[in-house]
Parts: C-alpha cells; structure tokens; sequence
C-alpha cells in the first residue's frame, strides 16, 4: 500500500468514526427525565371535553387555558379517577390501574430527535383484546403523537382532537371507524405525525409504526422513524425512538428552537383502540422552553 492510499484509508476510517458518533444515541443519564402521568380516559372524546354539561373544563378551553394547566398539580394529575372508572364513562370495564408515571426524556442533534420512555406498565385490564395484528400480540405498545402547526387547539388538549365520538370502540359506533383530525389536510398541518413501538409477546416479535393521523389513522406511510427499540425488564419498559428531524408525506419537520404539542399513549395488557392510558397535552421544545426540553 502506497501512502496516498494509506492516507485515504486512515480518513475514511476517520470519518466513519466521526458518523457513528454524530449518529450515535444520547447519554441518557446526562438528558433530564421528567415524569408524565398517563391515565384511562374511559368515554371522554373530544366532544364530550367541549360538552359544558359533562365536563365543567370547557370554559378554561374557550379561554385558551390547556388540560394540563388544570388538572396537573406539582407533576401529578389532579382528576376524578373514580368517575373515569364508573359505568357512566366506563361501560366495558376499566383497569385496576388508573394512572402510572411515564419518565420522559428529549434529546436531539442535527439529524435526529431521540426520546425515551420508561414505565411500568400494569396488567390488569378489564378489555384485553389486541387484535391489531393476527400475531403475534402486544403485550404492550407505546406511540407518540406530535400535532401539526394547524391543529386547532393542540397545545390545550394534545391528541384529544384525534379522538371523536364515532370512532370504533366507542359506544355505539362504527367497529371500523378509526381516529381522525376533523377538517383534515396533511398539506395544511392540520393532522398529527405519530410513531409507535409494539413488544410483540413475550418480548418476540417487536415491530414499529410510522404514520399519521389525517382524515384517518395511516400506519404506514412516513419515512422519519430509524427506530424503535424496547426492552423489559422485571415489566419496566424503556422504549426509545430514533426520528429524523425530517421525512416524507405525513412526517412533520421538526427543526431547533421549534415547540411542538405531543402527547403519549401506552396500551398496557394487550389492549387495542380507546382502552389505552394517554397523557395530557403537553409541549416538546427542540433546543427551546418547553414542558420537554430536548437537549441538544
């Protein structure tokens, strides 16, 4: 080997060391977590939210206030449980297991966001029937959902505007009528980007979601999502996603100094559909003040 190869040899080892670095995951124990509790919703969609005889809340969301703003007190969720557990917004059956902390941390760099989830997640729900994918089933399944720039209200109620009255599983409506953003345009932002993680049983089988929720749910379609990984271990769950800070169709762009409103969604004990724990609304900044700051 002359030395002009051997020159070029040592600079692409080089560099291929200085891709994987830039290219490489955060040190998670130097990113700040912040815990956010999820819950069961129970029979509460959008409408039900907006309903002033039902839920008292809707004056503080005409005046801009958020949900979060009104039932989170000191990083726990101030809410009536019991009633979201009764037959009157429960008529299938809720978890034993209302509520559970999710440690949520943010990072980004050029490329890519990273964020990582940690959890427990329980087992013991009363509707467990995940039938999403013939097999294998999902013994736990987490999503992120980042709204579009045009969602109306997204930084008050986070992906409640995907969630209706008509869509399936709730009573009385369509079983085939998935979630949907009303007056939809992906090319408009009135949509949200979503990706998910799915544990397959028994910790086989794990596969990955990257779509969109428009006029419906798309499980397919976006390019953003690189990975995402989980792990169990004595049944806590750290799921971690890779994303790229831009993609195709349905892939919202994400850039520094960006605030985005996001919510998060984990179906514990093979659930599917509405019987899941989800988040309040809350805001993911890039580099910039927000409840998540991702760092950089």
């Amino acid at each position: 080997m002359n030395k002009s190869t051997a020159s070029l040899a040592v600079l692409g080892a080089a560099l291929a060391v200085c891709t994987q670095f830039a290219h490489a995951a955060p040190d998670w124990s130097k990113v700040p977590k912040r815990d956010i509790h999820v819950f069961f919703p129970g029979v509460t969609p959008i409408e039900w939210l907006m309903n002033k005889s039902e839920h008292s809340g809707r004056s503080g969301l005409n005046k801009g206030e958020s949900c979060a703003g009104c039932h989170e007190e000191k990083g726990a969720l101030s809410l009536d449980l019991k009633r979201l557990a009764g037959k009157e917004l429960e008529p299938v059956g809720a978890p034993k297991t209302m509520s559970f902390p999710v440690g949520v941390q943010a990072a980004y760099d050029k490329e890519n966001l990273y964020v990582r989830l940690t959890f427990k997640s329980p087992s013991d729900a009363a509707a467990k029937a995940d039938k999403e994918d013939k097999a294998p089933m999902h013994e736990v399944k987490a999503a992120i959902m980042l709204a579009g720039p045009k969602v109306a209200q997204a930084s008050q109620v986070g992906c409640w505007a995907t969630c209706h009255n008509d869509v399936r599983s709730m009573p009385g409506a369509d079983p085939k009528k998935k979630k949907y953003v009303a007056n939809a345009s992906v090319a408009d932002g009135n949509y949200y980007d979503y990706f998910q993680w799915k544990s397959g049983e028994g910790g086989n089988g794990a596969t990955q979601v990257d779509g969109h929720v428009a006029g419906e749910r798309v499980n397919k379609g976006g390019q953003a999502l690189v990975k995402a990984e989980g792990e169990n271990k004595g049944g806590v769950y750290t799921v971690t996603f890779t994303r790229k800070l831009s993609g195709g169709e349905g892939d919202l762009a994400l850039a520094e100094g960006q605030v985005i409103p996001f919510g998060v969604a984990i179906h514990a004990d093979k659930t599917v559909h509405r019987f899941h724990h989800v988040s309040l609304g809350y805001t993911l900044g890039l580099g910039a003040a927000a409840d998540i700051k991702a760092s950089k």
